[in-house]
């Protein structure tokens, strides 16, 4: 189970640990999580900060959520995987607030039995998460250009903010 700091929000089930922080993300811990003797595979998905996107440099990452039902849709998320592929444990957690270039905004770990199992689940668990969870990024560009609000999926446009809107949503 991921550590308790005094910010983190968590959900917990069987086997199931579901959490979002400004915090920086642990590894280790994400890994310590879900390891069980009945597994012989663990995967980790850790989603880090890259320094462009579309061709532009990115200075950082801002992530912001609606908390309460961003943690229920990623518990009920983290439900239906675990029994679709017969998971020993997954464990999900993401990053709120300024998330730097290099340092990681998501991480997925799940064990299972067997290696296909934890694979496919960890992927489809992440997948899942970037289409559903109530969570948004502002992407912030280095020069001149405003920062840009999307939903957190790869590939959306996302809206421009200008002038005084980007400090409402800062």
């Amino acid at each position: 189970m991921p550590p308790k700091v005094n910010d983190a929000k968590y959900l917990e089930d069987d086997g199931i640990s579901v959490g979002l922080t400004h915090e920086p993300l642990d590894i280790s811990t994400m890994v310590a999580s879900v390891r069980s003797p009945k597994a012989g595979a663990t995967v980790l998905f850790a989603g880090s900060t890259r320094d462009n996107f579309a061709g532009k440099p990115v200075t950082q990452l801002q992530y912001t959520a609606y908390i309460p039902r961003a943690l229920q849709t990623m518990l009920s998320i983290a439900r239906e995987v675990k029994q679709k592929h017969s998971l020993t444990g997954i464990s999900m957690v993401h990053r709120l607030g300024v998330c730097p270039i290099g340092e990681e905004s998501i991480l997925i770990a799940v064990s299972a039995p067997h290696r296909q199992a934890a694979w496919k689940g960890g992927e489809e668990a992440l997948e899942e998460c970037k289409e559903k969870v109530e969570v948004w990024k502002m992407e912030e560009f280095g020069g001149n250009e405003e920062g840009v609000w999307r939903a957190n999926r790869d590939g959306d446009g996302g809206v421009k903010l200008e002038g005084d809107e980007k400090l409402r949503h800062g």
